[in-house]
């Protein structure tokens, strides 16, 4: 497993003659001649150079390296690069809101801040000074106010490589933030690498990418992700590897299109924005033999949609739920068979499958007494695995008022069936009495197919209500009516254009940000003592 440590990893895929061929979307933030094209021996080269402009800042063992840029896989390389001289890595999306990125700088008291004259930019026409919240700060792009322009750091050697102990911090990543604001995840090589990574890198049947694959990823490489997911797939080297930065579908098609995929991981958001390409004759999608998602569930209709559009004879969608803290908890496999089924008030998809054998434990208890409850009864969903994060930067207590007698509150409501399957029903915090949020909004996905998001607030008092973004922005009185009629009762819905949802990295809503501007800040329903 020491192949898979992040300082090293690259060195030991070109050493062991691994022909895995990257192709980006566009060319990295790291500034490397505008290619889109690399092998292992390249990357290996760029993670070196890339660790020599950190030693170059003083960054040594053990201090934090913060980066923040536009979302690209470079986040992985650099996180690798801090990796490889001892440092720590903790990695911020660009996505998230100047103040909130105030306060996790802040919290991280890093030794280097690696970001982009334009990310500076942005912070400072906003009011922030994001230079203020790190010892030094490296732009990438081009020369910034109180930051080191990277001419000044180029062609400086990195020491020899340092390797952490198992137990010490490897990495920081933060949650998706959609109630509030984020939290610094720290993992290390024990939870990282042996715990999550080390699983995914063995090559399962069905499951795993194959030589001759070409794997196609769209995510938040800012996020734990990002990262656990490069280690596992390089690992097992497949023929092509596709990064893509951004899941707008104008974007994503000529590179889907010129790397056709027949492995494709993205998150939901990616997969939504994605789906009227795979309606067309000609999809890009028609090679894909195995579809993944993570983050969170999908709808059902886009199972359906990216199942019926490859021609593969047997598709196969896994589904993945886990936490930033946790890593995966469980897995689902998806057929066409599975989700034939279309408008049920109980989608399937709901359903998210076991816990993954040997390696996850689930619960769901009495959220009042953390008592078990029996099969079929709603719950809080607890877990115990030992890939669980160390804690979480600058919230001491967090971690441990989450935790009660080795299990980890999750801060979903669920239900274990009889034949021990999870099934998925609402954020504590955003519960709807007599009904589920995340439920309603799947069979409105289900039911209403020119519905692009579909967001159920919760209030304490006073029916839900339902935000619709839908294609043409209209939405037909009489279909709503029906989609509703057996539904828990909702408010009228509120339509908006999709710019005007607020969104994290992975494309989910922030669901508080939404409510203080629809609902004029009241609370959520739930107590929030699991968030």
């Amino acid at each position: 497993m020491r192949t898979l440590e992040p300082g090293l990893f690259f060195d030991a895929l070109a050493d062991r003659g691994t022909r895995t061929r990257v192709h980006l979307s566009r060319p990295l933030d790291i500034p490397d001649d505008g290619r889109t094209a690399y092998g292992v021996e390249d990357l290996s080269r760029l993670v070196t150079r890339a660790a020599g402009w950190l030693t170059a800042l003083g960054v040594t063992r053990g201090d934090r390296v913060a980066v923040l840029k536009p979302n690209h896989w470079d986040y992985v390389l650099l996180a690798c690069a801090a990796a490889r001289i001892g440092a720590v890595p903790a990695l911020l999306s660009g996505s998230l809101p100047p103040e909130t990125l105030h306060l996790l700088l802040k919290r991280l008291d890093a030794r280097a801040l690696v970001t982009t004259a334009d990310t500076l930019a942005a912070a400072h026409n906003a009011g922030t000074d994001l230079t203020a919240c790190a010892r030094r700060t490296l732009t990438l792009d081009a020369p910034a106010p109180g930051a080191v322009p990277l001419a000044d750091v180029r062609g400086h050697r990195p020491p020899t490589l340092q390797r952490p102990s198992v137990r010490a911090p490897l990495a920081i990543m933060h949650t998706s933030g959609t109630t509030g604001v984020p939290k610094l995840v720290v993992h290390t090589t024990a939870s990282l690498v042996h715990r999550i990574a080390a699983a995914e890198a063995r090559r399962w049947p069905l499951v795993s990418s194959r030589p001759d694959d070409t794997v196609v990823q769209a995510t938040s490489y800012a996020h734990g992700r990002g990262l656990t997911w490069t280690l596992s797939v390089f690992a097992l080297a497949p023929r092509d590897v596709v990064l893509l930065d951004r899941f707008e579908a104008e974007h994503a098609e000529p590179v889907l299109r010129a790397h056709r995929p027949t492995v494709l991981e993205a998150t939901p958001a990616a997969y939504v924005r994605w789906q009227p390409l795979a309606a067309a004759p000609d999809n890009p999608f028609a090679r894909v033999r195995l579809f993944l998602n993570t983050f969170d569930a999908i709808h059902p209709p886009t199972v359906r949609a990216y199942l019926a559009a490859t021609r593969r004879r047997l598709p196969l969608w896994v589904q993945v739920w886990g936490q930033s803290e946790t890593g995966p908890l469980t897995f689902r496999c998806l057929t066409r068979r599975s989700v034939r089924a279309a408008g049920e008030r109980h989608p399937t998809t709901r359903d998210l499958g076991r816990p993954v054998p040997g390696k996850t434990r689930l619960r769901v208890v009495d959220p009042a007494t953390l008592r078990p409850v029996a099969p079929g009864r709603t719950g809080l969903v607890m877990a115990r695995t030992k890939a669980l994060c160390a804690g979480y930067v600058g919230e001491r207590e967090r971690l441990s008022a989450k935790s009660a007698g080795g299990w980890f509150a999750t801060g979903d409501l669920g239900v274990i069936t009889r034949s021990g399957r999870l099934r998925l029903l609402d954020r504590e915090v955003d519960a709807v009495p007599g009904g589920a949020c995340v439920e309603i909004e799947d069979v409105l996905h289900d039911r209403l197919p020119d519905v692009v998001e579909a967001v159920v607030l919760a209030r304490p008092d006073g029916l839900p209500l339902p935000v619709l973004v839908t294609r043409d922005g209209t939405l037909h009185r009489d279909t709503w009516r029906r989609a509703v009629a057996d539904l828990p009762p909702l408010g009228e819905p509120a339509l908006l254009p999709l710019d005007r949802l607020p969104l994290t990295a992975t494309g989910k809503v922030r669901r508080q940000e939404l409510r203080d501007r629809l609902l004029d800040g009241a609370p959520a329903p739930g107590t929030g003592r699991w968030t």
